[in-house]
């Protein structure tokens, strides 16, 4: 059988995988919400969802840092990765030995594609259709919900130390349009973007952010870091759940809940 992964890369495999590596934590999750949770043989140490596959399945590294002698004890089919968080050389040395599929994630379209790839591949076509209608389902209904709130202009931050922040061309920026948040740093050619915090002061009133949003994850933001921040902008600060926002597999379904209860807390 020929599948075609979201790099435009050939896969070639004689019959659907059983034995998988997921080195993607949002997609380990999917994996497990189509159903395929006893063919995860491998998993990185930030597949963290759900909690109890930490200690039923072999930890493989984490997504830049692999064991490629623990993935070669496993035996596995396919391995699972993304362009984003795993590193082109992981890439080519895995597929060297095994099938490779690389996801490309940047609009819920392409979501939609990995889910619909997901079930071609591992023989979960009715599961995966039946996800992409339930979450288009919550989706129309968000939109609806959605459609009479303002725009807000928000910067999204990612890192400090050095300060980075999420730039256009990313599944970030994708959720900051569906709830209305216009990203100050869309127009970067950069997916995301080193920020001189002091570069926040100069910018005229129309283009400053009127919220700074900073996520759990990937780094781990305080009380500390708005602090900071409010040295050099005066506007609203809020912390959110970073996994809603970049986790783009079935956690959509709970994401799109979330983002609900956040637009009521602001526009409280």
């Amino acid at each position: 059988m020929k599948f075609i992964d979201q790099l435009h890369r050939d896969l070639y495999l004689d019959t659907h995988p059983k034995r998988i590596v997921s080195l993607v934590p949002s997609q380990t999750e999917l994996l497990v919400g189509l159903g395929l949770e006893d063919s995860i043989v491998g998993i990185t140490k930030f597949c963290v969802h759900p909690a109890h596959l930490k200690t039923s399945k072999a930890i493989v590294g984490g997504t830049k840092k692999i064991n490629y002698r623990r993935i070669t004890a496993l035996k596995p089919d396919i391995i699972i990765c993304n362009k984003e968080e795993n590193t082109k050389e992981i890439v080519e040395e895995l597929a060297k030995k095994y099938s490779v599929y690389v996801s490309d994630i940047v609009t819920i379209e392409d979501a939609f594609s990995l889910f619909l790839d997901m079930g071609k591949i591992f023989d979960k076509k009715a599961a995966a259709q039946q996800l992409v209608k339930d979450i288009q389902v919550k989706l129309n209904n968000f939109t609806k919900f959605i459609e009479q709130s303002p725009l807000k202009r928000v910067a999204y931050f990612i890192w400090a130390k050095p300060w980075m922040a999420a730039g256009g061309n990313n599944y970030i920026n994708t959720i900051l349009k569906l709830n209305k948040f216009d990203n100050i740093f869309k127009n970067s050619p950069d997916r995301y973007l080193e920020v001189y915090i002091e570069y926040l002061t100069g910018l005229s009133p129309e283009l400053q952010p009127e919220i700074i949003i900073l996520p759990s994850e990937p780094f781990p933001f305080e009380e500390k870091h708005v602090e900071e921040l409010k040295k050099y902008i005066n506007c609203q600060f809020m912390f959110v759940d970073g996994e809603m926002f970049s986790w783009y597999g079935s956690r959509l379904l709970t994401a799109l809940d979330y983002f609900k209860e956040l637009r009521n807390k602001i526009e409280e």
